[in-house]
């Protein structure tokens, strides 16, 4: 499974791409707002951080509009993939930039039908929001097995990009479910190196190495 880091944030993007752990990164207007960096300079800068996709999110409501903002986006660098939200007008977005060859990531999908439009409109990727779901007392891992069953039954190319990762546990349970993709904030993704055994093993071997008196350098 593929990680994409969801931030604009560039010195944690940096620190987590170092490591070999980042695939590409979504970003939303929310993100650039806490950022407080200009949207075509943070996209550019990170772009050029990452080899991977980049997703840049449209902001106007009707499909033209859409059209002319993604292509804007994606004229930033060839990692753009344009963020188009699930509705009538995205879709509509979605066929003509994906039909330019452009990559397309709608978002705020929330069920499977969404997510089968989204394919046969040509999206590159889709993102289901597990956690939103959850807030709802829906079970948003089940909506992910229901893509991928959709998806795998008919052969669809659209890649399943599992969005609102809030917790370890979501990384586990979207990976075991077939996710091709998972993004998540840079602290969810730093809490998958913790354990509380690990932890206390470390703290057992550092004691008893003290207790030798040895050095290694």
């Amino acid at each position: 499974m593929k990680f994409f880091v969801d931030s604009a944030d560039v010195s944690a993007i940096r620190e987590l791409n170092d490591l070999g752990l980042v695939d590409g990164v979504t970003t939303n207007p929310s993100l650039i707002l806490k950022s407080g960096r200009d949207i075509m300079e943070v996209t550019a800068e990170i772009c050029a951080l990452v080899g991977g996709p980049v997703s840049a999110e449209v902001v106007a409501p009707q499909a033209d509009a859409m059209i002319a903002e993604g292509r804007k986006l994606a004229g930033i660098a060839p990692n753009v993939a344009v963020k188009l939200p699930l509705t009538w007008e995205g879709l509509k977005a979605c066929k003509v930039l994906s039909g330019e060859g452009r990559m397309v990531n709608v978002t705020l999908c929330f069920s499977a039908p969404q997510a089968l439009l989204a394919a046969k409109a040509g999206a590159s990727f889709i993102s289901p929001f597990i956690g939103r779901l959850d807030d709802l007392a829906i079970d948003g891992i089940d909506l992910i097995g229901d893509i991928r069953t959709i998806y795998d039954n008919y052969g669809f190319e659209t890649q399943i990009l599992a969005a609102s990762v809030r917790t370890v546990n979501h990384v586990l349970e979207v990976a075991r479910i077939g996710a091709d993709v998972m993004t998540a904030p840079p602290e969810v993704i730093r809490k998958l190196a913790v354990h509380p055994l690990t932890d206390a093993g470390l703290a057992q071997f550092l004691s008893d190495w003290e207790k030798t008196g040895q050095k290694i350098l």
